[in-house]
Formats: structure tokens, sequence, C-alpha cells
């Protein structure tokens, strides 16, 4: 009887040292998934988004052009008042899409860097992908803005572009924010004193000439700058932390549900698999309230 209870647990028990998914969990996803999260939470903040939405996969987002069709003529007293007719137009659908991210963590480099150093390490590179496909998503829809302005130089761009957005909201309290190719601002923050901050990996300054947040990425066209109010943008995501998704394939997420991740061993070429699943996306309401304002040589 002895015999059979020791064959039972050779052949049922897990070799001692072996990392099974509950060791994984806890100490790798639930860290990266909070500071994902406490990541998009800092550009939500930067973007003044005071909540994201929660959406189904495949949900289609609706951004709309506004125009005033009429400009009626004034009447005088006691006569009929020319109706003036707004026309709401649909401009852009952008369907809200789950992407999906793998990677692998070999034994070797467990074995060389230890396990949790191979694997954060590596963790960290596709933390990276995600958050740049988040930005490179927003900065493409903020591109289509049908706004126009024009200047010489970046400040006379900015000052022409923070026109158009204080025109376009000239009766509510809109709140500009610009983003500009680091290209276009290195030369001019070379001479002048400034305080950048930091979210989301972009750089940022608050007020930047008294005129609004300026965000400053490599990833941005030369030569364009892009202008809007805080409050003609959104932000939607797809639930990592509930629904048949995160039961299906075991996910971790912090409380906001925006990023799901696991691990698990692969022993088929003994690597430790990272699986990431994120639906998060940011875009403007209305892409006239959008200005792209074109930066001239002198």
């Amino acid at each position: 009887m002895k015999y059979k209870k020791f064959l039972e647990l050779q052949l049922f028990a897990a070799p001692e040292g072996t990392i099974i998914s509950t060791d994984l969990e806890p100490a790798i996803s639930v860290d990266f998934t909070s500071r994902l999260s406490s990541n998009i939470t800092e550009l939500q903040e930067l973007l003044g988004i005071v909540d994201l939405d929660p959406m189904s996969e495949g949900t289609t987002i609706k951004i709309y052009k506004m125009t005033q069709v009429n400009t009626p003529a004034q009447v005088g007293e006691g006569e009929k008042i020319g109706l003036t007719q707004i026309k709401q137009e649909l401009a852009k659908t952008v369907e809200l899409t789950l992407k999906k991210y793998r990677k692998q963590t070999t034994a070797e480099a467990i074995q060389r860097n230890s396990r949790a150093l191979a694997i954060n390490k590596t963790d960290e590179k596709l933390v990276s992908g995600v958050q740049k496909d988040i930005k490179k998503n927003f900065y493409s829809l903020l591109g289509t803005g049908t706004g126009t302005a024009t200047g010489t130089g970046l400040q006379a761009a900015l000052s022409s572009a923070w026109g158009a957005v204080k025109k376009f909201y000239e009766d509510e309290d809109a709140t500009p924010i610009f983003f500009v190719s680091s290209d276009d601002v290195a030369e001019y923050l070379g001479t002048a004193q400034v305080t950048m901050q930091t979210a989301f990996g972009m750089s940022y300054i608050e007020d930047f000439l008294g005129l609004g947040t300026l965000v400053i990425s490599p990833a941005l066209t030369k030569g364009k700058l892009i202008a809007t109010a805080k409050e003609n943008l959104r932000g939607a995501y797809v639930p990592a932390n509930s629904g048949d998704l995160a039961m299906s394939f075991g996910l971790t997420a912090d409380a906001t549900g925006l990023i799901g991740m696991t691990h698990a061993t692969a022993t088929e070429n003994a690597c430790i698999e990272t699986l990431m699943f994120s639906g998060v996306i940011f875009y403007p309401e209305y892409l006239d309230g959008v200005i792209v304002s074109t930066i001239t040589g002198a």
C-alpha cells in the first residue's frame, strides 16, 4: 500500500520547484496589469477624460461633424424669426476591437537571469508595445481632424490653432490641448525655460505659453500641430475583468479591468507564455473640433 501511494505521488504531483500558473499570477500578472492600468489612468487625466466607457468588443464608435446649414437674416419687431438649422453628420466610424499580445520567455533565459527578472524584462517590453499601439491609434484619429490653421514657426502655429479651437467652442468653457512632434518643439525648447512632465510615456508641458497643455511625441508628424479641447476627447474599453473572456483565459486584471493578463507554462518548447488583452481606445467626439495646424518656415 505504501509503495502504491509513492507511485501515485510520482505520477501526479508536480516536481518540487515547478513553476505553475498559481505561482506566476500573484507575482507577475497583478503587478503588470495594475502598473499599465495606472499609466492609462494617467493619460486619461492628462486628456481630461473623466470616465472611460465600458463597451462590448466589436462596438461601433461614431465620430461626428457638426455644421450650421444656414444663417437666417435678422427680423424686425414682431416678425417671425427664422430657424437656424444645425446638421450633425457622421464623419467617421471606429470599431472597438480587442487587441491580443503574446510572447514567450525561454527556460534558458529563466535559468540565466532568474524567473522574476527574465519574465519581467520581457513583459515590460510587451507592455511598452501595448502603450505604443494605444497612442498610435489615438494620434491617427486626431490626424483626421477637419479643422485647419497655419502659422510661421511653432509659436505662431500654436496661437493660430488656439484661436481656431476657441472659435469652434466659443459658447463653451473649452480647455485647449495641443499635440506636436518632438522635432518641431526641439529648437524652441533649446532656448526656453520649461518644466516637462511625463504620462504614459509622453512628455507634456502644462499651460505652455499660457495657451494650454502641450503634448510632445516623436510619433507625431513633423510640421503638423494638432489642437482640440479636452472636452472633445472620449475613451472606451473592453472590460478584461469580467465575462466569458476573463473566465475562459483566467485573466488577471485590476479593479479597472482595462488590461487582462495571464501566464502559463508551455512544455512543448520549455517556455513561460505571457498572454495579454487590451481593448482601450481614445478618440475625439467631433472631428471638426480637431484643428490640424501647419507649421510653416520663416
